[in-house]
């Protein structure tokens, strides 16, 4: 009886040893606060809950602590089922397939009626390039410097991409950082453009955009394919899959493959891109003081990004005639976080004047920070890959 009292004792010491509880350090806590924080922002605030519930829900996934015996659990473990989920990731094939369900779903009558609206979504970019300039001052290198810049066009899949291919050692701090900042559109956007704006300029109304034809939608994004892609092929994996999924749509005749681009297939793969990258927020991989300066660098890029855009704007009125100028409070819309940032735009514009909608008008710089995001990133590949 003592004998078998002691193997049991042993085998419960043992069995101790591989609990969560016995394996737990303050980072794991930490990190999984983070992610309950997330889910209630999600739940409670719907700050973009389609992104924010798979991310949190995946870091408490990543931070439940465990044994490293070789038991295949952890997100970085070789052969387990979350690094091979997180394949997506690093190969970087999650990105376009969420492109291609996001040309299904998207309209570019606005951009397309009124093309002028496609340099407030490339002046919004520059929030990129600002924030690359200074990741290098801070002594990241340039294929780093250039992957953390990238947050700044608010498009998470597009910092995913870059990322997987030049800074993949940051991929997860970058893409939680996008993807939370995408998420905070109306925290950080709406002061900047209260700021930036006067009462006059918030309330100018703008012609209603022109009825665009259906051969014009059909065109749209094959000219817009052969105009990018040739200018920056190393954009094309996510140009490609953008244009072919709103081709898909345009064209009419293969709406059972649009609808399944834009439902069934970007849903699953927002689930699968949401949780793993949630998971990689592993605390001994992710709390370093590198991710710390990833967010900070990310939070300025947007708002370097939201700030472009609307003072581009008013830039570009000084050069416009009355009847033709643009509200400012679309140039927040140029970055690619669609369509939340064209609400923001909507939003503010009724409020200081309850008959002006903006939302169509938003929608075209809105689009435009898509493809903008899109080839600045294939532009930083092409020169740093």
């Amino acid at each position: 009886m003592g004998d078998f009292l002691q193997f049991f004792g042993e085998n419960i010491k043992e069995f101790l040893t591989y609990t969560g509880f016995a394996n737990a350090t303050s980072g794991h806590l930490i990190m999984i606060v983070v992610g309950l924080v997330f889910i209630y922002l999600a739940i409670r605030h719907e700050f973009e809950p389609m992104l924010l519930i798979p991310i949190g829900f995946g870091m408490l996934i990543g931070n439940i602590p465990f044994k490293e015996v070789g038991l295949e659990l952890g997100i970085y473990e070789e052969g387990s089922v979350l690094n091979i989920l997180h394949q997506g990731v690093l190969k970087g094939w999650y990105p376009p397939l969420v492109f291609l369900g996001i040309g299904a779903m998207t309209d570019f009558s606005s951009l397309i009626s009124n093309p002028k609206l496609m340099l407030v979504g490339a002046a919004a970019q520059i929030g990129i390039f600002v924030s690359y300039a200074l990741a290098l001052n801070l002594g990241f290198d340039p294929k780093q410097a250039a992957a953390i810049g990238i947050i700044g066009g608010a498009d998470g899949p597009t910092a995913i991409f870059l990322s997987s291919k030049l800074a993949p050692n940051f991929l997860g701090a970058i893409a939680v950082s996008a993807y939370s900042y995408m998420a905070l559109v109306p925290v950080i956007q709406k002061p900047v453009m209260r700021l930036l704006t006067t009462k006059k300029e918030r309330v100018i109304r703008m012609k209603p955009p022109r009825v665009v034809s259906s051969t014009e939608k059909i065109i749209f994004p094959i000219a817009g394919l052969l105009m990018t892609a040739f200018m920056v092929p190393s954009g094309l994996p996510l140009l490609g899959m953008l244009f072919l999924g709103n081709l898909l749509k345009e064209s009419g005749v293969t709406r059972r493959l649009a609808e399944t681009a834009r439902g069934p297939l970007i849903d699953t793969i927002t689930i699968l891109l949401g949780l793993t990258v949630g998971a990689s927020t592993q605390a001994s991989q992710f709390l370093t003081l590198d991710s710390i300066k990833i967010f900070a660098l990310g939070a300025f890029s947007f708002v370097i990004a939201t700030a472009g855009g609307v003072l581009f704007v008013k830039f570009f009125n000084l050069f416009l005639s009355k009847d033709s100028k643009i509200n400012p409070l679309i140039g927040n819309a140029g970055v690619s976080a669609v369509p939340a940032s064209a609400r923001i735009s909507q939003v503010m514009g009724l409020k200081y004047d309850p008959k002006n909608y903006l939302l169509m008008h938003a929608m075209g710089p809105n689009v435009a920070g898509v493809i903008g995001s899109a080839v600045a990133a294939g532009i930083l590949l092409g020169f740093l890959g």
